[in-house]
């Protein structure tokens, strides 16, 4: 049974998609624009896409090993078409609709609706930016294995470093650093690195949730969250 914690993940379905905040929608893309500069003066400014660097932030250390593509195209799959990724979609799939509609208002109340918007428009971009550089680098994707909550621990898994879980070294294992680095390169431009930073923040909350509901108690959270 999924515990009440794994509706911390689930934000990020509503992050990807969809499900909630239809992509492209023009109030929410005023939105985020908008609450960028806002956010600017609450996040922790820093060189590494507005974020500190290594460990202190949410990228951890760069992973540059071979990507695990299984994973990578299971997450897409399940989300729906590439260019239109719904993590609502495919994390309704896992917990089901209550539980993603009770994250939606447990992250509003913990990092408040300008946050949560920005992580929304902020995640959308990057899961369709991503597949565009992979495809268009010649990625060659397996057909699909993973399923439910095997491939809900396999992406916890994949964003480890020493048992804490960072956005950046799950990215990195899904997408190669070159693209995942090339993709926030894309995010800072188009909606700032306090975004960007951002949504590392509240993709660290989430997944180490999703850990601890799973019962892999052990993954530790990052300390930018």
């Amino acid at each position: 049974m999924i515990r009440k914690d794994l509706f911390t993940l689930v934000a990020v379905a509503i992050v990807l998609g969809a499900g909630g905040v239809a992509q492209g929608a023009p109030v929410v893309t005023a939105m985020a624009n908008s609450d960028a500069g806002s956010m600017s003066d609450k996040m922790m400014s820093g060189p590494d896409h507005g974020m500190p660097e290594g460990r202190a932030g949410g990228d951890g250390t760069a992973y540059t090993g071979a990507p695990d593509l299984d994973a990578a195209i299971s997450l897409v799959t399940a989300g729906g078409a590439a260019g239109a990724f719904s993590l609502t979609r495919a994390l309704t799939a896992l917990v089901g609709t209550k539980a993603t509609n009770a994250e939606v208002a447990k992250l509003t109340k913990q990092y408040g609706k300008a946050s949560v918007t920005s992580f929304v428009v902020v995640q959308n971009y990057a899961v369709d930016d991503a597949v565009a550089k992979a495809t268009a680098a010649g990625v060659k994707f397996p057909k699909p294995t993973l399923q439910g909550t095997v491939l809900a621990k396999r992406l916890v898994t994949l964003g480890l470093e020493d048992g804490t879980y960072y956005e950046g070294v799950q990215l990195d294992h899904l997408v190669t650093n070159k693209i995942h680095e090339a993709v926030m390169a894309d995010i800072d431009q188009k909606y700032g690195a306090a975004s960007d930073a951002n949504y590392h923040r509240v993709a660290d909350q989430a997944h180490y949730d999703l850990a601890q509901a799973l019962g892999v108690t052990s993954v530790k959270l990052a300390a930018f969250h």
